[in-house]
């Protein structure tokens, strides 16, 4: 960070302002994905008030949340790693089900263009589900 810590009050007025531009990118998003993941889903989280962040899930394991952390506001992406064991090596190993991902910090000075990234960055990894199990499986 540049030096001195953003009050809590500051970092909120940043998450909201990002609320206000990201949930009607969310909304689009639910309308169109309704009928391509599990019932129920895709479902937007909205807890900036109590909780200090909102997000998306479009599934229960691939999720994007904006939020207060250690004095900043970050996009944090949660992805969870599909049976890699065929795939894995000595010095890499990984299992199944641990959350991947990670997190950039975001502000309401990102374009609209790096917001939409952030909701792409999610959708690639939903999407490249079919070609993980294909070369795992296979």
């Amino acid at each position: 960070m540049s030096g001195h810590t953003k009050s809590l009050e500051s970092l909120l007025d940043d998450l909201r302002a990002l609320r206000d531009r990201m949930v009607p990118m969310f909304e689009a998003l639910c309308e169109e994905w309704e009928n391509r993941t599990e019932p129920d889903y895709p479902v937007i989280i909205d807890n900036v008030e109590q909780g200090g962040y909102f997000g998306i899930n479009i599934d229960p394991g691939y999720g994007l949340y904006l939020m207060i952390d250690d004095g900043q506001v970050i996009a944090q992406l949660n992805v969870v790693a599909w049976r890699t064991d065929v795939r894995s090596a000595a010095n890499q190993e990984k299992f199944a089900s641990k959350p991947a991902g990670g997190w950039k910090i975001a502000s309401p000075q990102m374009s609209d263009n790096e917001l939409r990234n952030l909701l792409a960055e999610l959708l690639a990894h939903w999407n490249v589900q079919p070609l993980v199990i294909r070369i795992t499986d296979s």
